[in-house]
């Protein structure tokens, strides 16, 4: 048994990307850069209006009022290349290229309207609304490096730089395997003597897909180990990462390691310090990566934040620490020392405070939806105040 440090250190070490592709900006989102961006173009490429106005020159509003006829009109889209004659003005609309000679556009909400004519009669102000060229970004320039998580954000910065193509790490295909007799389809364990609706699996593929995971499969297992090497076999063909719930202890249908073994599973750890979610493992088989995690709804959830949630990191080119990024905040309640094994207790947030739910079972369901932060107890930690800073993550 390890340590969480030490394990989160493994995990790191054995994930790693799983090579690039291409994807368009309509199926860029959620993915990681593994290419920069360089912009294609200029934004503005031209001086371009910030406002409804008029563009004007300094030297024509000197003396105020101001009559000047208007030359014409430039709405967005328009061709570039157009002079404002001195003593004239021109009508420009938001985005619009500014003519050349042009000093400053004027809201229009300043200047009255006399058919030809373009009236201004006070100050226009210090604001040129003029948008100028290259003031955003000049082609070439690298706008997203590397290594960027791809949210709307980024899309609107690389369309805008018109690109229409970006490269991006692939995502991993991760199939999950539940493993018990007593598991049923949700919706129909309420008919089935001695069945529990089997939740663990939906939550797993909730969480891979957040951390940018392809879900090829969820699959439900009946303890009997034949046909469970047959499935870890058939899953270690299909995808890159197989995550197993349940049979990680000592029980005599515990399988969850056995049905790898006919595929030459190699352990990289066998149980961590921590608690819940001691039994969690890791390994590979077949050149795939296999996760081992609990069976218990909580212990599933806290394991996968705290471990595969960084291995998945890791697989779509993202840095471990990205999954894990702790903060602090003060207890709303004290808590009792920590034993031998790191701690994650389930917590909410409260007023800036965490505070630590009541029902801290492993197999809580309800206590888990009602957690959105685990505190991070260290092993042999005494007990702690409320008002106390502790370590904690969102959940």
């Amino acid at each position: 048994m390890i340590r969480f440090d030490d394990a989160l250190a493994l995990v790191a070490e054995a994930a790693k990307p799983l090579g690039t592709e291409p994807a368009s900006l309509a199926e860029a989102h959620g993915r990681v850069l593994a290419a920069p961006v360089t912009a294609a173009v200029s934004a503005p490429p031209f001086d371009a209006s910030a406002m409804d106005g008029y563009a004007v020159r300094d030297a024509d509003l000197a003396e105020l009022p101001a009559r000047l006829k208007v030359a014409g009109e430039a709405f967005a889209g328009a061709s570039p290349g157009m002079t404002l004659p001195p003593g004239r003005c021109m009508r420009v609309f938001t985005g619009a290229p500014v003519p050349a000679g042009a000093d400053r556009v004027v809201m229009q909400e300043d200047v009255v309207r006399d058919g030809a004519v373009a009236i201004f009669a006070g100050p226009p102000g210090t604001a040129r609304h003029i948008r100028r060229a290259k003031s955003d970004f000049a082609a070439g320039d690298v706008l997203l490096d590397a290594g960027r998580l791809i949210d709307a954000r980024a899309v609107v910065a690389a369309a805008g730089a018109d690109v229409a193509a970006l490269g991006v790490y692939r995502r991993p295909r991760v199939i999950i395997l539940g493993t018990g007799d007593e598991l049923a389809e949700p919706g129909s364990a309420r008919v089935i003597p001695g069945a529990i609706p089997e939740s663990v699996s939906y939550g797993i593929a909730a969480l891979a897909r957040e951390w940018g995971a392809e879900v090829v499969a969820r699959r439900r297992l009946k303890d009997e180990l034949e046909a469970m090497e047959a499935e870890a076999a058939r899953a270690l063909d299909e995808a890159d990462l197989v995550v197993v719930t349940g049979g990680a202890s000592v029980g005599e249908r515990d399988f969850a390691k056995a049905m790898f073994a006919p595929s030459g599973l190699d352990l990289i750890f066998d149980k961590v310090a921590i608690k819940p979610g001691k039994p969690v493992w890791l390994g590979r088989a077949q050149g795939r990566l296999v996760m081992g995690l609990p069976g218990n709804p909580t212990s599933v959830l806290v394991t996968a934040r705290l471990l595969l949630a960084p291995l998945l990191a890791c697989l779509t080119g993202r840095a471990p620490g990205e999954a894990l990024l702790w903060d602090k905040l003060p207890l709303a309640a004290g808590l009792v020392a920590c034993g031998p094994r790191g701690t994650f207790v389930r917590a909410r947030r409260a007023g800036g405070q965490a505070e630590p739910l009541a029902n801290q079972d492993s197999s809580a369901q309800r206590a888990l939806a009602e957690a959105d932060l685990l505190i991070r107890r260290r092993r042999g930690a005494p007990a702690a105040e409320a008002g106390e800073l502790v370590e904690v993550i969102d959940f």
